[in-house]
């Protein structure tokens, strides 16, 4: 039985916008991977918690970005992890609930650069798959060459999710930044005002 390949798409997703849609949708149609797991993570080890949104709230605006796509999936697997998030254990805890399945990491290019910083990072390289999209300035170093690690060239959008914040606390509009589900959402409670 060959193994169904996840791609795990780590994020914040404080909130999710069309930029994190596009890789998604592109990993999940345009490579090997036979589906991609958007991962909500509660806190990455290396980001501030200050200005993150309740955890649900983010799953929840990641759950209408999907819709009804079949090949994406909201996940919130690390929710009942401890915390904070090392991807190495959630890996693991993957893993072990899904023996029949082969993980993938996605990430930016920018992310290897950042990689050595991680917890256990040589056993990652070692035993899971890389897809990493390019990004600008940031070829992934040393470790873009490395057997398990795949570069690929996916559109890219210069949007982040600061940047919608700033919007919605000032009253700005964010559509067509933010999928139209979460837009709609987003109008009609005040997260992130």
């Amino acid at each position: 039985m060959i193994p169904k390949q996840i791609g795990l798409f780590f994020g914040s997703f404080n909130p999710v916008h069309v930029g994190h849609m596009i890789i998604a949708n592109y990993m999940a149609t345009q490579t090997p991977l036979d589906e991609v797991w958007m991962v909500v993570s509660p806190q990455n080890p290396l980001k501030p918690k200050a200005t993150l949104a309740r955890d649900y709230d983010r799953l929840h605006l990641v759950q209408l970005a999907i819709g009804d796509n079949p090949r994406l999936r909201a996940s919130d697997i690390e929710f009942g992890l401890p915390k904070p998030s090392y991807t190495i254990d959630t890996l693991a805890y993957l893993r072990e609930k899904h023996p029949h399945a082969a993980f993938v990491l996605i990430m930016g290019s920018d992310n290897l650069d950042t990689l050595p910083r991680w917890k256990h990072y040589e056993l990652l390289l070692r035993d899971y798959r890389i897809f990493a999209y390019k990004r600008p300035n940031h070829s992934g170093g040393d470790l873009a060459g490395h057997p398990n690690v795949r570069i690929f060239e996916a559109p890219l959008m210069f949007l982040s999710a600061t940047y919608i914040r700033k919007c919605l606390r000032q009253g700005k509009s964010v559509q067509y930044l933010v999928p139209d589900a979460v837009f709609e959402y987003l109008q009609q409670t005040s997260l992130y005002r």
